[in-house]
Formats: structure tokens, C-alpha cells, sequence
């Protein structure tokens, strides 16, 4: 044989061999490796705690099975699972064995509710983190370590908002957790819990992050994720593979009471930044700025000209409020505070709420087809919610203009009256006018007797002649966008003539 055609033999065996040993061989970006827990559980089980807490009932204040509604609202929303009221002592054991409630030698006969949760250690002179919803209306608190150490604990402070709650024991050289950066967690990545749901202490489940910044709640975002949350779980850690803490398992959706593969936990840098004011003073200060803000719609931002529907609408001033004394108007759309963009109300809420009372901001807003910069003072957001302010007697005198013939709002359903000098001083207005009967494409647009009318189409109407005079310039064919405000919500309506 050829030595040239026994080379090339040679090389044509070596490389179907290579192919087939290739082929034979898994792909080493194809391996897949599942997590091992075991090294994490170790180094930071020891700083996760269980919580027991008992509330003194008064007399009467159970009647019925409390398994039934009061329990099972609690399942549906949260974590801390109730014990239904009875006589005796709670528990003097870690409720680790659900089996042994604990014992009924007790001289105390004053009918109890007991709950178990979880929680975690912050430092090593004691502080714990848990959530409010854990501690709320609780009469005594007690934590217990996993070298069966039990302690009487205290409330340092409780904000509700938040679902964050910072307690302290006497103890010294404590395991503490970690605390992670939340910004560089990522959807997909595995995370562990570890917790005590239905009692069962130092419970391990784990998963994947399913969703960040999952809105569920008012002030507060949240880390969804698929780990087994149960009742019981409540203020236990969320933990990366790196062992650090990234949320405090707080909320689970269900409809039984149980794991139903969503699961909400509060991440842990807004829970920090509020267990440092708890630890300084004892309550958290929010920032406000006294209105309520609403979400655009598609369709309301391009008729008045903003184009996309980002931004807040300003539906309500609160009177002599941060924004009513820098200015803003029923209507306005607040696009930026300090430079960061505004995508939608709760932003607002949120970006508001974290600015320190007293703090100078600049607030871009949109108003009428342009945009303006405001400054405002932050003022501070109360304690306890306040019930939405009841709306201002609608003015009942009517102009004289509102008698006179209008072709031009007659042929949107509409007639308006302009409103006396004493009505705009009440009402704080400068224009505007009043609506006194709504019938045809007004009414079907949800017009009716009583709105005041202040812009149409972005522009700021003065009276029932200069409105009049708008409306005839306009394209009949055309959708008309009135700014309207009823009691002392503002709102943007759209008429479409003949539907």
C-alpha cells in the first residue's frame, strides 16, 4: 500500500475515532449539578430562631371554633399559626413536637392564644428580626435557639407597613446571619429557608427566585419565590447559596392554608433600613407628600399628550399638604422626583416614602401639555392610615351664562354654569366650570350633575364662555378630553360624540 494513501487512511480512522469518543461523552456545559444544602445549613441554622408568643384574651372575647374564620384568615395571609384560645399556660416548651402543646400546671386560669413563628438573629449582643404580623398584640415574646435555650424577648419596635419587627434578649456571643446584596440576586437563582412551619423548628425547604419586585402591598415590594412557605415560616430567612440573608419570608399566596408554590419575602435592604430606625427610636418615619396618586391608562396618556402612560396622576390634594403648598394641581402628572423616573403611583408611594421629612425635592410634572418643575417640602406620613377625607358639598348656585342656549355642549350632553366668587374661594379654584346637567355622550362617559370641569384638551378653562368657545374650535369627529373633578377627585374623561 501507498505510504501516502496509508497516511491518509491513518488520518481518517483518527478522526471517526475522535468523533465517536466525542460523541460518547456528555457535554460539559450540559452537566447539570443540583445545590447542596448541607454546608449552608450548618454555618447558618444556629442563627435562626424560633418564636412563641401568647396573647392574654379577655373574657368573652372567643366565642365558636377560632379554627374556622379567624385562624384560617390568618393561614390565608399569613404566617404565625394561632393555637385556639384555652385555659392553662402557652407552651414552656419550644413547640418543636406539635404533639406536646405544652403542660396545664399553671396556676394562671386567664384564657391564652399562643403562636409560633421564626426569626433570626442581627448581632451577636441579641437583637432578632422577625415580622410585626408575628409580634402584633402579643403579651409576652419568647425566642428559643437551636441549643434549646429560651429567652424572654423585647419588642424593640414593630412597623406594620413594613411587616418588619426587631427584638432584643440578654444574651451575649450569638451566631448571627449575614446580610446579603439583594441587587445582584437573579430570577432563577436557588435560595433556601429555613424556619419552623406548623412548629416543626429548624425546618429546611428550598428553591428558586420566581419573580423580584412582585407588587403585592402598598409601601412594600416583594421576592417571589417557589420555596415551601408554610404557617410557621413567618419572619425566617430567605438565604442565597452564599449563606447570606436576601429576604424575610413573610406572605404566601394559597387558597388552603398551605404551600402552594408562591411565596412572597420582604427583601432584605428595605428590612434593614427599617430595623436600623426601629433599633434608634423605636418607629419608622416615612416620607409624604399629601396627595393620592393614580395610574394612567394607555388611552388618557396620549389624549393628553404625554404619549406613553407613565407617570402619576394626581387625583387628590390633601388641603394645606406639601403639595398643596408647593402648588401642584388635581391633574398634574408627576414624571420624575429628584431626576428618578416615575413609572406608575405606587412608584411614587415608594420613592416618597423613603425621603426623610423635611428633605427639599424638585418634582417634574406634566400638566396641561407641558412639562414643569416643582420643588417641594417632604412632610411626614402619620403613623396610622388615615380614612380617605370626605369630599366638599357640591356647589349648587348656578351662573348666568348656564341659562343662556349651548349648541356647542349641548352637543356632547353637556351644560355647564360658571361658579360665583364664593364658590371658588371654597373650592380653591381660579376657573372652571360647573356641570348642571349630563345627559347623551356626556352621561355615557360618566359625566353627571354637580362635576366641575377645569381643562379641555390641556387647556385650562376660565368660564362657561371661554369653554364654550374651545368646544367650537374643536373637530367634531374628534374624542374630547375634559379634566374633571368631582368632590376632590380630579380625573381625566374622554367624549366621544355619537357613541
Amino acid at each position: 500500500m501507498p505510504a501516502s494513501r496509508s497516511l491518509s487512511l491513518l488520518l481518517s480512522t483518527a478522526v471517526l475515532g475522535l468523533g465517536l469518543g466525542m460523541a460518547s461523552l456528555p457535554a460539559a456545559a450540559d452537566t447539570v449539578t443540583l445545590p447542596d444544602f448541607t454546608e449552608l445549613v450548618e454555618r447558618v441554622g444556629p442563627a435562626v430562631v424560633n418564636i412563641r408568643t401568647s396573647e392574654h384574651l379577655k373574657i368573652g372575647g372567643a366565642t365558636g371554633n377560632p379554627q374556622i374564620d379567624e385562624q384560617m384568615q390568618e393561614f390565608l395571609r399569613r404566617f404565625g399559626i394561632p393555637i385556639p384560645p384555652r385555659k392553662g399556660t402557652p407552651p414552656r416548651k419550644a413547640p418543636g413536637n406539635p404533639a406536646d402543646p405544652g403542660s396545664d400546671d399553671d396556676d394562671d386560669d386567664s384564657p391564652q392564644r399562643s403562636g409560633v413563628a421564626s426569626g433570626f438573629i442581627l448581632s451577636a449582643d441579641g437583637f432578632v428580626m422577625t415580622n410585626a404580623h408575628v409580634v402584633a398584640d402579643a403579651d409576652e415574646v419568647f425566642v428559643t435557639l437551636t441549643d434549646k435555650r429560651e429567652f424572654k424577648a423585647k419588642i424593640i419596635g414593630a412597623d406594620e407597613r413594613s411587616d418588619i419587627a426587631v427584638l432584643k434578649i440578654e444574651a451575649t456571643g450569638l451566631p448571627a446571619v449575614k446580610i446579603g446584596d439583594v441587587s445582584k440576586l437573579k430570577v432563577g437563582e436557588w435560595v433556601m429557608a429555613i424556619g419552623s412551619p406548623f412548629g416543626f423548628s429548624n425546618t429546611v425547604t428550598a428553591g428558586i427566585v420566581s419573580a423580584k419586585e412582585r407588587d403585592t402591598g402598598d409601601l412594600q415590594s416583594f421576592i417571589q419565590t417557589d420555596v415551601a412557605i408554610n404557617p410557621g415560616n413567618s419572619g425566617g430567612p430567605l438565604l442565597n447559596m452564599r449563606g447570606e440573608v436576601v429576604g424575610v419570608n413573610s406572605q404566601i399566596y394559597s387558597q388552603s392554608g398551605g404551600f402552594m408554590g408562591i411565596s412572597f419575602a420582604i427583601p432584605i435592604d428595605s428590612a434593614i433600613r427599617v430595623s436600623e430606625q426601629l433599633r434608634g427610636s423605636g418607629r419608622v418615619v416615612r416620607g409624604m407628600l399629601g396627595l393620592y396618586p393614580d395610574d394612567l391608562s394607555k388611552e388618557i396618556a396620549e389624549a393628553i399628550g404625554l404619549g406613553k402612560p407613565t407617570g402619576a396622576l394626581v387625583r387628590r390634594i390633601t388641603a394645606d399638604g406639601p403639595a398643596d403648598k408647593a402648588g401642584i394641581e388635581g391633574g398634574d402628572v408627576i414624571t420624575k422626583i429628584d431626576g428618578k423616573t416615575v413609572e406608575k403611583a405606587l412608584d411614587l408611594r415608594r420613592l416618597i416614602a423613603a425621603i426623610k421629612p423635611g428633605s427639599k425635592v424638585t418634582l417634574q410634572v406634566y400638566r396641561r401639555g407641558a412639562y414643569k418643575d416643582i420643588g417641594v417640602t417632604i412632610g411626614e406620613l402619620p403613623d396610622e392610615r388615615k380614612a380617605a377625607a370626605g369630599g366638599e358639598e357640591e356647589p349648587e348656585g348656578k351662573g348666568g351664562a348656564g341659562a343662556k342656549p349651548q349648541p356647542a355642549a349641548a352637543a356632547l350632553g353637556l351644560r355647564v354654569s360658571d361658579l360665583t366668587p364664593a364658590q371658588r374661594r371654597e373650592l380653591k379654584l381660579q376657573g372652571g366650570v360647573r356641570i348642571d346637567a349630563a345627559t347623551d355622550a356626556a352621561a355615557r362617559a360618566g359625566l353627571r350633575e354637580g362635576d366641575l370641569i377645569l381643562a379641555l384638551n390641556n387647556a385650562e378653562v376660565g368660564g362657561v364662555k371661554q369653554f364654550l368657545a374651545q368646544l367650537a374650535k374643536l373637530d367634531k369627529s374628534k374624542p374630547v378630553n375634559l379634566m374633571v373633578r368631582r368632590d376632590d377627585v380630579v380625573s381625566f374623561v374622554l367624549l366621544r360624540p355619537g357613541r
